[in-house]
């Protein structure tokens, strides 16, 4: 499978640019472990629940495996999967794969054999690094099922397995026995920093998800600017609740951390007093996650019980987050930050509000773009739109992913003419250059020729003390095309409200009634990702076929 380069993506004045505004650097993940381990090798970087990994502990693990798997014909280029929870042991597989130039194919621990399949089928995996069973589900024997059928995947390798299923091999049976000064002959030179690191998969928020193709340095870029913007030292330590298997763990909770020199704490499992419990022993003092964790923690948040002191900021990312929900974290915790980030798996951050922005920044927008970076709000055609008017989110820039995988076509589709990266979703610039995510182009609601973008319909909403969580899609009807229907979870010891109450409560707020939802569907939860992200697309299903039950 042929890849596209780093010269097919940017030009030759891009990349000499990049690297003289230091955005991009002459080394490798392994070279940034390397500095590391000589300025501070006996300092723990990463731990979970159980585990604890030292800078040269790291080093010196990630060398025995990498040796094992070459060892197993494991080579540069190679793509291998990695689905397991969010355990230090990623950090280490994450390192080998990067010393050998094999490309990390990470896979959250969610998806099941439509998504791992699938994944598998487009990246052409040769490898699977993974568990047995974690919360009910055995991951080796969906290895070993997909195996039998794929072209390309050979080896299933069970980390932290209860049981070794046949036809797998252990973990720790890999880990070669050698001296690093051996294993590093051993494995040979490795790749450069603008060679494949990883194809990170997007959430599927809308459709199958894309295999977004990073370099070491799009993705460390990020890594590098969002420091910037927190920042970032050797004195901090990363609380990471979301899975580190996806864009935002794998920046936030690995590379952030590691080319800063700081620490990185994970946590396997969500629970929100245990995450406050993990925060205070760990000393934590910033997080990246979704809303909905902050949402959790404030729900279960005392003051004369917890202690969240050493926290710095918490970045809320993954969705659009209301203003309302920042003014009450805010109020909970006013010695931390709290900012909104709004972010791809393409190129990593679109948009963030940093510590140097004032903080009402992160009430009215989701941030504006970060430094050497661009972002353009354009028109169907790709042209700029005036400031204030909704359009399309464009990005260009050192962070952007080099192609989707096996899909020439539509990554060439997503680009305008002078280079700027179409996001699909909807955003208004002001004339600071801040950019409100006002909703994406399919959860258009298209309403008798109206265009209602649903983002201001759920910020009031869920501003309501009734509501806990709300979306607002778009539903088919004969006569206006679409209609709005709202799927809203109400919050515990409330009551609900009525379609009418909610008609009434959003017109006493000055909303056009035509942006009324016409329909509500009381629901205990709403569908997401596993970074929190909202699945819309199972929601216009839902309401579609119920519509269509109804009328037969």
């Amino acid at each position: 499978m042929a890849f596209a380069t780093v010269h097919d993506r940017y030009s030759e004045e891009e990349i000499t640019r990049y690297y003289q505004q230091g955005l991009w650097r002459d080394y490798t993940l392994f070279d940034a472990l390397e500095r590391q381990v000589a300025e501070r090798g006996d300092k723990v970087f990463g731990t979970d629940s159980t585990t604890s990994y030292t800078f040269t502990e790291l080093r010196d693990t990630a060398l025995r495996l990498a040796t094992g798997l070459v060892r197993r014909g494991i080579a540069a280029g190679d793509r291998v999967a990695v689905q397991i929870p969010s355990w230090t042991d990623f950090f280490v597989i994450a390192t080998a794969l990067s010393r050998i130039g094999a490309i990390l194919v990470p896979i959250m621990p969610i998806y099941r054999r439509d998504e791992v399949g699938y994944i598998v089928e487009t990246a052409g995996v040769v490898a699977a690094i993974t568990t047995d069973h974690y919360r009910g589900f055995d991951h080796a024997d969906l290895f070993l099922d997909l195996r039998r059928t794929s072209a390309t995947l050979r080896d299933v390798i069970v980390v932290r397995g209860q049981t070794l299923p046949p036809g797998t091999v252990a973990y720790a049976d890999v880990l070669a026995d050698v001296h690093p000064a051996a294993a590093a002959a051993e494995i040979g030179p490795g790749v450069g920093p603008d060679d494949p690191f990883a194809v990170v998969f997007s959430s599927g928020t809308t459709s199958r998800p894309k295999g977004c193709l990073h370099t070491f340095n799009t993705m460390a870029c990020g890594a590098r600017l969002l420091g910037v913007g927190w920042h970032y030292s050797e004195s901090d330590v990363q609380f990471g609740p979301s899975p580190v298997t996806h864009t935002t763990g794998l920046v936030t909770s690995f590379l952030l951390p590691l080319l800063h020199g700081a620490s990185s704490h994970l946590m396997e499992q969500w629970e929100p007093r245990e995450a406050l419990e993990r925060i205070a022993k760990f000393g934590c003092t910033g997080c990246v996650s979704a809303t909905t964790f902050l949402q959790m923690i404030l729900r279960v948040y005392d003051p004369n019980v917890h202690d969240a002191s050493t926290m710095r900021f918490w970045t809320s990312a993954g969705a659009p987050i209301p203003g309302s929900f920042v003014l009450e974290a805010r109020a909970a915790f006013p010695n931390m930050q709290v900012l909104s980030l709004y972010g791809r798996t393409e190129n990593i951050t679109t948009t963030m509000c940093t510590l140097d922005d004032p903080p009402e920044r992160s009430v009215t927008s989701d941030g504006r773009a970060l430094p050497l970076q661009e972002v353009r709000i354009v028109d169907e055609e790709g042209k700029e739109v005036p400031r204030g008017q909704e359009g399309d989110i464009g990005y260009r820039g050192s962070m952007n992913c080099l192609e989707y995988i096996g899909q020439p076509e539509e990554t060439a589709r997503n680009y305008t003419a002078d280079g700027f990266h179409r996001s699909g979703d909807l955003g208004i610039m002001d004339a600071d250059g801040y950019v409100r995510v006002t909703g994406r182009l399919k959860d258009i609601v298209i309403r008798g020729g109206l265009n209602i973008s649903v983002r201001q319909v759920e910020d009031l909403l869920a501003a309501h003390p009734a509501v806990e969580d709300v979306a607002v899609v778009a539903m088919p009807d004969q006569e206006m095309g679409e209609k709005a229907c709202a799927y809203i979870v109400f919050a515990e010891g409330q009551a609900p409200l009525t379609l009418a109450q909610i008609r009434d409560y959003l017109l006493g707020h000055g909303l056009a009634i035509q942006k009324v939802p016409e329909r509500l569907e009381i629901v205990t939860s709403l569908p997401t990702t596993a970074t929190g992200k909202i699945q819309k697309h199972l929601l216009r299903a839902d309401i579609a076929a119920k519509l269509a039950a109804e009328k037969a």
